[in-house]
């Protein structure tokens, strides 16, 4: 009887093993769909009044991280992904002022996916720099549609001249700002599109999505809506659908985001369509939290997007992959977008040490094969960055250290494991707690001062990078008009059976 248990565990521990290594070296197709402020604004995550079913019925089927995040503000937080360090030590610390700009002494993880055979999309928001030297097409993306600096029409004003712009015809003050029609960087050529962003961007994904379906080749393609960051401007179907549901006043940022869910719909139903989901892994997620402005937006937490707290930067993270990812189950270990670096290489077969820097976050696979998988504790250190001109002068300014089950901001301790709303101080009941996390603060920023290269930076050309390349182009060939490939199709005799069809919900 011994031997018959002990050899059953044998086989248990060997299986548990092979399956640890099977996804890794799979080289599936990756699509990410990475939202602007949108946070935790969901109806499946309780948001009383907005409508997300295509994406709330993604999360049902989903493996969910229900203790991911991000950074404070929108290009920390990108950098921080493409790079797998924290920001600071990518030199990003702000969302403009040249402190946007990633560094050069960095490997992005789509360069070592395109070592492996990868085509890299990107589709929407890139925010690391608009100098040549900085852009996509230059750190690993193959295809790029793009606008400039941190938004559509975006334009840095004030004394200081800085290189971050967007192109002029899509600049204007608030709800000017050029949201239909956008001009836009299509690889090397800047063109005139139609149409509204989102609606753009995830037409022109999946357009080039299918395309690699056709040639066979694996892909990352990188959704990056630009939505539902403000100047809050929505198409007038969404906001005439809020207005059927009985909202005498429609709330922008919310038909916003149901025009985001809408289109994540119509992405599943195709990609199921094209019966793509066996080998493609589809994510969502948000860069930061919600602004803090509206309490409906951050969910019951006591502050948003730029703060150091939870709803500044706890946000969702959907995993799905047909067959391979369990459904309908949340994972509840602490991760973060330093974490999808090594994932996507792992996944791509792609060799880490490959990469001139030396990441910081771990892979996922364990947890996205196994959810009861030992997660061993870890420190994650947030920090909204340039406060001061001097990196010395900010180590003490908006900052937070999250563990498993504390967070420590400034001075104040939250036990988020009974208070996930960072309701009551207990810094007075757990001083040794307090003194621990704040000496880790205080070591770990010491290490990253020398990396922010970019925090005294002055621009003396008086058009930034994109106004230049508009002029210039405009002047020798024009802005020539652009539309993605049509993904439409006649549907098959079982439609009826898909299950990601879109349907309306009016």
């Amino acid at each position: 009887m011994k031997i018959n248990i002990i050899n059953a565990i044998v086989v248990f521990i060997m299986t548990v093993g092979v399956h640890a290594q099977s996804l890794r070296n799979t080289k599936p197709n990756i699509v990410l769909v990475m939202t602007d402020d949108q946070g935790l604004v969901l109806g499946s995550l309780g948001h009383p009044v907005v409508k997300t079913p295509f994406i709330d019925k993604f999360a049902k089927k989903s493996s969910r991280f229900t203790n991911f995040y991000m950074s404070p503000n929108c290009a920390p937080s990108r950098a921080a992904l493409m790079s797998g360090v924290h920001e600071f030590r990518a030199a990003v610390t702000a969302t403009h002022n040249e402190c946007e700009r990633m560094a050069l002494d960095l490997t992005t993880f789509p360069q070592l996916l395109q070592q492996q055979g990868y085509e890299t999309g990107l589709f929407g928001k890139w925010h690391l720099g608009d100098s040549n030297a900085y852009l996509p097409q230059n750190r690993g993306f193959s295809e790029v549609l793009m606008h400039g600096a941190g938004g559509i029409g975006q334009r840095e004003r004030g004394v200081k001249i800085t290189s971050y712009a967007d192109f002029p015809p899509n600049q204007g003050e608030g709800k000017k700002a050029k949201y239909f029609d956008p001009v836009l960087l299509h690889n090397n050529t800047i063109v005139q599109t139609k149409g509204y962003c989102t609606d753009i961007f995830f037409n022109a994904g999946l357009a080039w999505i299918k395309e690699q379906k056709e040639n066979k080749k694996p892909f990352f393609a990188y959704i990056s809506t630009n939505a539902p960051h403000s100047p809050l401007i929505a198409p007038k179907e969404n906001l005439e659908r809020m207005k059927k549901r009985g909202l005498k006043k429609p709330q922008p940022r919310l038909a916003m985001i149901e025009n985001i869910d809408d289109n994540f719909g119509v992405m599943m139903e195709k990609l199921e369509r094209w019966d793509m989901l066996d080998n493609t892994i589809v994510i969502f997620t948000s860069d930061n939290g919600a602004p803090g402005s509206d309490p409906d937006f951050i969910q019951g937490h006591k502050t948003g997007k730029g703060t150091p707290f939870e709803g500044g930067v706890h946000v969702p993270a959907f995993w799905y992959w047909k067959g391979k990812f369990k459904e309908n189950v949340d994972i509840e270990a602490l991760t973060a977008h330093i974490d999808l670096y090594q994932t996507f290489c792992e996944l791509a077969g792609a060799d880490i040490a490959m990469s001139k820097q030396e990441l910081e976050g771990r892979s996922l696979l364990p947890l996205l094969e196994n959810p009861n998988f030992k997660w061993e504790p870890r420190i994650l250190q947030t920090q909204r960055g340039n406060i001061a001109k001097n990196p010395e002068d900010s180590s003490d300014k908006m900052w937070s250290v999250r563990t498993d089950r504390w967070r420590l901001v400034g001075k104040e301790l939250y036990d988020l494991k009974n208070d996930p709303y960072e309701q009551k101080n207990v810094a007075k009941e757990y001083p040794f707690v307090v003194k621990e996390l704040t000496k880790s603060h205080f070591d770990w920023y010491k290490t990253m001062i020398p990396y922010m290269i970019n925090q005294n930076n002055v621009w003396t050309d008086p058009q930034a990078p994109f106004e230049k390349l508009y002029t210039d182009q405009k002047a020798a060939i024009g802005i020539p008009k652009w539309s993605p490939a049509n993904t439409d199709e006649p549907e098959r005799s079982n439609n009826k059976s898909l299950n990601w069809k879109v349907n309306s919900i009016d």
